[in-house]
This record gives structure tokens, C-alpha cells and sequence, in this order.
């Protein structure tokens, strides 16, 4: 099994003894102290559902993005600026994923906490796409997103001293469950057989997700939906399909269907009917009240509808 440079049981040494002063040091002692309940905006429902396994019912959490929205193109509306405006504190990916919320995050930051959960983790574990620019999709490797929680963690256990106990024990205990989760998702994509390990999606998603896991993974566009693709593109991955007689592709749920639908059009011109293996959760996590609708049931399905269209 792939070892991450801080194990489970450095991260859990780490949060019990580290001390108040973390979140972002730029603005430390520049905001009012914060009301007995917290009001916490996150921009993803990742991020929420983190935020939510650290605070339980001890504060307001709200999800700006809910499901089947697309962060690379989402547009902060007048509602999401009343709520932005009321939080006591933000949290959002980083990295660009919430490319055209960048203004608006930065005015914020100037008045109250806004911090990003992707802050803690190494340059040299993020993927790299050119000069300064990382894949943002972290939440695709379970100990990555240990880390995007540990950064949740300390910042709310800095900010609200009245609960940081509380919140130490809430963020040990969720801590554990994903390290379960990561050794079930190593298993997992390692009983599919080597030659039928490929991945291939609408766009370059699930990076961190191959590298963790060991599976190939090919996306039509590049790591933001904002990125163009044309014909070209889709004759390459149907070459690269039908040469490696790859038996399913697979649509996500905040991407049009077209684009993995035009792919499997042209294998089957080619002669090679390559399946739709099932919808994956790539930006967003399913409705609520859905099993789909946490992070961990979200990475599950992903992991059994992967597993089922290649094993």
C-alpha cells in the first residue's frame, strides 16, 4: 500500500499537540472574536460534509455548490454573497478550482477568516499541470483530504476555543473512518485486473485518484471544464480505447453526458462497443439525503461502479 509522508498516526499526534495559532497567519488578531455558535460557509459540498464531522451540531454549516454543480464554472450568485457576507468563517478548495469566485474570496479575506483546506498540503505532493498551477481535485486521494480536514481542524479549534476539545475528539474519530476508507479503496481498485485498470471520464478529475490507487486515468479535458475540447481530442481517445480494447467509459454527474457520449459513438464506429460503466461523482457529491450525499458514501459508489464496469 502506497505510504503518504504523515500516516494516520502522525496526523492524529499532529492535532493532538498542536497548538491554537494555526489557519491563515496573515490575518491572526485582525478579527473580532467569533459568536458562541459559528456560521460557516464552504464553497463545495466536500468541503461542508468536513466541516460537519468537526463541528456536529455545535454550528451552522452551509454548502454553496450543491449537487451536480460544476465549481471550475460556478458563478457566486446575490444569495451566496448574503451568506458569504454573514459567515463567521469561509472555507474553499484553493488551487483554482473556484476560478471565477477569486475575486470575491479575496475582498472577504480582507475582513474575516477565508481560508483554504488545501493550504497544509505539500507543493510536492500536488500535481503539478504548468508553472504554478495544481490539480485541485485532492478529495480524489483519501489522505490528501486528511489533510484538507486537519487544515478544517486546526482552524476551527484556533477560532472557537469554547469547542476545541470537542472538536479534537470529532476530527480524531473522522480522521480514523477515512484511513478505513483508504485502505478499502487501495483493495478495491486492486481486484480489478492490471490490463483493465484505465479510467477514462469527461475530464482529468480523478489524477490524484490514479497515482493513490494505481489506475490509469484519461480525461477528455484537461483538469477544468473550462478548457475546450474538439474533435481531435475525442478521435484520440477513441484510438487509445479501441487500441487498448478498453471495456467502459464512464459520465460524471457535473459534466454533460454528450462529451463521453460522442467518445462512445466513435469506438463503436471503429468496431469496439465500449460501455458507459455508470455515472461518477466528480465535482460535486449526490442530494442529501442520498448515500451519495457525504464524502465517504460519495467515494464508495465511485470505487463499486468503477470496480463493477472493469473487473
Amino acid at each position: 500500500m502506497k505510504l503518504f509522508v504523515a500516516p494516520l498516526c502522525a496526523l492524529l499526534c499532529t492535532l493532538v499537540f498542536s497548538s491554537c495559532g494555526s489557519g491563515d497567519n496573515n490575518h491572526k488578531g485582525e478579527f473580532k472574536m467569533p459568536p458562541a455558535r459559528l456560521y460557516i460557509v464552504a464553497t463545495t459540498g466536500m468541503i461542508a460534509d468536513a466541516v460537519h464531522n468537526i463541528v456536529g451540531d455545535s454550528a451552522d454549516v452551509v454548502a454553496l455548490m450543491g449537487p451536480g454543480v460544476d465549481p471550475h464554472l460556478y458563478k457566486a450568485t446575490q444569495g451566496d454573497l448574503e451568506q458569504l457576507n454573514r459567515a463567521d468563517i469561509i472555507f474553499y478548495n484553493g488551487l483554482h478550482l473556484e476560478g471565477k469566485m477569486g475575486d470575491v474570496l479575496e475582498k472577504l479575506a480582507r475582513r474575516k477568516p477565508v481560508v483554504a483546506v488545501s493550504k497544509r498540503i505539500p507543493e510536492s505532493l500536488l500535481h503539478s499541470m504548468s508553472t504554478g498551477v495544481h490539480d485541485p481535485h485532492i478529495w480524489f486521494d483519501v489522505q490528501l483530504w486528511q489533510q484538507a480536514v486537519m487544515q478544517i481542524s486546526d482552524t476551527l479549534r484556533a477560532l472557537d476555543l469554547l469547542n476545541r476539545n470537542y472538536y479534537q475528539a470529532n476530527s480524531i474519530r473522522y480522521l480514523t473512518e477515512l484511513d478505513s476508507l483508504h485502505s478499502w479503496v487501495y483493495n478495491e481498485i486492486a481486484s480489478i485486473p492490471a490490463e483493465h485498470r484505465v479510467l477514462i471520464t469527461a475530464h482529468d478529475a480523478f489524477g490524484y485518484f490514479g497515482s493513490a490507487y494505481h489506475i490509469t486515468v484519461e480525461g477528455l479535458q484537461g483538469i477544468s471544464t473550462m478548457s475546450e475540447y474538439g474533435p481531435r481530442d475525442i478521435t484520440r481517445l477513441v484510438d487509445d480505447i479501441v487500441k487498448r480494447k478498453i471495456k467502459a467509459v464512464f459520465v460524471e454527474s457535473s459534466v454533460p453526458r454528450r462529451s463521453i457520449e460522442a467518445v462512445a459513438v466513435g469506438c463503436r464506429e471503429r468496431g469496439h462497443n465500449v460501455q458507459i460503466g455508470g455515472q461518477l461523482f466528480s465535482d460535486a457529491m449526490g442530494g442529501a439525503e442520498t448515500p451519495e450525499g457525504n464524502y465517504i458514501g460519495m467515494v464508495r459508489a465511485n470505487v463499486k461502479t468503477i470496480v463493477h464496469a472493469l473487473r
